[in-house]
């Protein structure tokens, strides 16, 4: 019992820093209410599970090869940069129409997660190490069983930080004036330019240094 406790915390810290797929997330649940960001979340979650099994089965090397790095930074680069400029061009859209959001499919949003989450490298870099130490310090001592259920606990931890973000989320776009909402929708764009930019540096140092 106390070791799953310890993963889920694990889950949860590891989950908490706002890096680019949540500050997505929260941009998703500012426009357009809880359930579009719980579905960007599941989305990332998906993704998340693919590469824990990717790493569980010994395929980590695959994906820790620099031809493919280089594709992940690329696109990485490239959605995150889209992804933020676009925010900034409807900006103004941002209001505190509670309605707004009913138009864009849910769908939309658990394959934008998914998508995301599936070309962030820090996501790669996240389950190849972590999770590869992880596997490697319980090997021998831990049955398959076990992997799997502290494993779940982990993403239990992740699934608990993404569903307080998406409250957080709507809760910030119902109480919070138009105005606020822009200013924080801006902030979250220039935070997804940022992690592309910085994505788009790292393809550059792997391809040409």
């Amino acid at each position: 019992m106390n070791s799953l406790f310890v993963y889920l915390i694990l889950g949860i810290s590891l989950a908490a820093p706002i890096g680019p797929v949540k500050a997505v997330l929260l941009n998703k649940g500012i426009k357009n209410g809880f359930f579009h960001a719980w579905f960007f979340s599941l989305g990332s979650i998906a993704t998340d599970v693919l590469y824990m099994s990717l790493v569980y089965f010994g395929i980590g090397r695959f994906i820790e090869s620099p031809f493919l790095q280089i594709i992940l930074w690329s696109f990485g680069c490239f959605v995150l940069l889209y992804t933020g400029i676009e925010n900034l061009f409807f900006v103004n859209e941002t209001n505190v129409n509670l309605k707004t959001g009913k138009s864009i499919r849910l769908r939309h949003s658990i394959l934008t997660g998914f998508f995301m989450s599936l070309f962030n490298p820090l996501t790669i870099l996240f389950w190849v190490g972590i999770y590869g130490s992880i596997l490697a310090n319980s090997a021998g001592r831990a049955t398959e069983y076990q992997v799997i259920v502290n494993s779940s606990a982990i993403l239990a931890g992740i699934m608990l930080v993404d569903f307080i973000m998406s409250i957080l989320s709507n809760g910030a776009r119902q109480v919070l004036s138009s105005k606020i909402l822009k200013y924080v929708s801006i902030i979250s764009s220039f935070s997804m330019i940022g992690f592309g930019i910085y994505f788009g540096i790292q393809a550059f140092k792997a391809l040409f240094l």
